[in-house]
């Protein structure tokens, strides 16, 4: 096995015995992107030198017995709508070429106080919505990695790099990872924080993480997991620590929902099976859910919601002179517009309404699962796939896992998404092992 093959984990536990130097980790990393990246286009910036300089500072920081975070050494990829001071951050658009931040945002900061190499920055779909960048997809690349976070989950998918950020609005980590074949991490909204990433949608827009296990996954979390007053969205909690008890036993067997939502009829004809086998073999630690009727509603209100904040929040980069966003983005802009105060606050107000309903839901059971995706990621570059199995989620932000433990018609990876009640994420990522080893061990 490669360097760049190494888990998270195991690379953290080789840095910190002396096995493994941080520059021999980058250096493996860099070869793997100089040999895929012609093909898969999944970075936005990277400068190999200013990476190796990171990796080396972290070896002699190491070795002159200067304290080390958790991720010391480790490196990590950026979506490519997190503010760095020292790298560019433009967002998957031209109107924001060369624009260099001042500051970090509050991502990089944690990441930086973790001892982490920021490798660079990886694509994002046009200002984080649905106008695709180049990447394509490490397993097939003929076929799209996903959206928004594209980069993100191509270089976990391809070991380019262990851990990367990205971020979700609709479903733009879950269907990537399920896409690419990796685990993708919604967090609990407004448990990291969004200080210096690029401002869709406050009510929706949350941090998202990439890792090739869930134990790696922890390890980041953990990183990220600090309340920064400056995002209102945030509440003071104490840690998670997630690193110390993903791997532990629930504690009594955990029993889960089938829950098909309202989009269970996009669901691919091997995804349909795929879930109807998952349910067999989980037999009397399985039970197939209805939701009510006003969770079918939900796209609507989600749409809404949406496309008023993106009219305000960026809004006016179509009204500016000189170039504007690609005609999606704004359609969306004007959808946005028409949204009446009244139907807004009104859509709104559904969040609580179904977030009480999903409770009563995990007073019974453990976790929900359902699809990450549709199915394998569709042919073509020139979209990033239909996030509607993630929408319901991302409305009443509550966690979900994307699990890479299904395959398509043609071999490809599709992720089985366990979703959390709100605020429950270490139960979550407990239940979500607990599945992994039921479903991997037979």
């Amino acid at each position: 096995m490669s360097l760049a093959e190494m888990s998270a984990l195991e690379a953290a536990d080789g840095l910190a015995s002396g096995a493994v130097r941080s520059v021999e980790l980058v250096e493996a990393c860099l070869a793997v992107i100089e040999a895929r990246e012609p093909t898969l286009h999944a970075w936005a910036y990277i400068d190999a030198g200013h990476a190796l300089a990171q990796a080396k500072a972290a070896d002699a920081a190491r070795a002159a017995g200067e304290a080390c975070g958790p991720l010391h050494g480790i490196p990590v990829a950026l979506k490519d709508i997190f503010d760095t001071a020292d790298m560019p951050t433009e967002c998957g658009t031209p109107l924001f070429a060369g624009r260099m931040p001042n500051r970090d945002s509050a991502a990089a900061e944690r990441l930086r106080e973790a001892g982490a190499v920021i490798l660079g920055k990886v694509v994002t779909a046009e200002l984080a919505t649905f106008t695709p960048g180049p990447t394509a997809n490490p397993h097939d690349e003929t076929r799209t990695p996903g959206g928004s976070s594209s980069g993100s989950a191509a270089a976990v998918a391809a070991n380019m790099v262990p851990l990367a950020l990205g971020s979700q609005t609709v479903g733009s980590t879950i269907r990537p990872a399920s896409f690419c074949g990796v685990v993708g991490y919604k967090p609990t909204y407004g448990r990291i924080s969004r200080r210096g990433m690029l401002a869709l949608s406050n009510t929706f827009d949350t941090v998202g993480l990439f890792a090739r296990s869930l134990g790696d996954m922890a390890l980041l979390f953990d990183a990220l997991d600090h309340f920064d007053g400056d995002d209102k969205a945030m509440r003071p909690q104490a840690p998670l620590r997630l690193s110390e008890t993903w791997g532990e036993p629930p504690p009594v067997p955990p029993t889960v929902a089938f829950v098909k939502t309202a989009a269970w009829d996009k669901a691919e004809a091997a995804t349909a099976a795929g879930f109807e086998t998952l349910v067999e073999t989980l037999g009397e630690r399985c039970e197939t859910v209805a939701l009510p009727e006003p969770f079918a509603r939900v796209a609507a209100y989600h749409n809404a919601v949406l496309t008023a904040e993106m009219a305000q929040s960026v809004g006016a980069l179509c009204d500016a002179p000189g170039e504007h966003p690609s005609p999606r983005f704004r359609e969306m802009i004007e959808d946005g517009r028409t949204v009446s105060a009244v139907d807004y606050l009104a859509a709104r107000e559904q969040r609580e309404v179904l977030n009480a309903g999903l409770n009563e839901v995990f007073a019974r059971y453990d976790a929900i699962i359902t699809p990450a995706a549709p199915g394998e990621a569709p042919k073509g570059l020139g979209a990033t796939g239909d996030p509607a199995f993630s929408t319901l989620w991302t409305f009443c932000g509550v966690p979900a896992l994307s699990l890479p433990l299904l395959k398509g018609a043609h071999g490809l990876p599709v992720g089985v998404q366990i979703v959390g009640q709100r605020g429950h994420d270490r139960r979550l990522m407990q239940t979500a092992n607990w599945l992994m080893d039921r479903l991997t061990d037979g």
